[in-house]
């Protein structure tokens, strides 16, 4: 079930973009500055934390996700992708971790490993000091 975000939450800049763009790109403002406030959203507090408790650049120390789209020269299209950007980051905070379940090496593996250890000590042994 994903978590439904609304667009109230969301606070869209306007800037110009990088990169080629001829004579146009000077004049329009085609990238979008998306931020979004995660200590003040109505997201679960346990995916407040965990998106908090994560190091993304994105993040900033007051707990604003800042996210830059500007792969395209549409300004719909930009903001589209940005909001794409945050939900997906909000699904990964979302999803449960999988816990861990203790396993232990075969009695082979731990075998061939001593034998590797007891070989390489033996070769080491033969190194040394020649005696006349």
């Amino acid at each position: 079930m994903p978590i439904e975000i609304p667009e109230a939450e969301m606070e869209f800049t306007a800037i110009r973009a990088q990169g080629a763009g001829g004579q146009n790109v000077n004049k329009v403002s085609s990238a979008v500055h998306l931020r979004f406030d995660i200590r003040a959203s109505s997201l679960p507090e346990a995916v407040k934390y965990k998106l908090l408790a994560t190091s993304d650049q994105r993040i900033t120390l007051d707990g604003v996700i800042v996210i830059k789209a500007q792969t395209t020269r549409s300004q719909d299209k930009n903001r589209a992708e940005a909001i794409a950007r945050l939900h997906e980051m909000v699904a990964l905070a979302a999803k449960p971790v999988k816990p861990r379940r203790a396993t232990r090496p075969t009695l082979s593996s731990q075998r061939k490993r001593v034998d590797s250890k007891v070989m390489r000590g033996q070769t080491k042994a033969t190194r040394g000091k020649v005696e006349l």
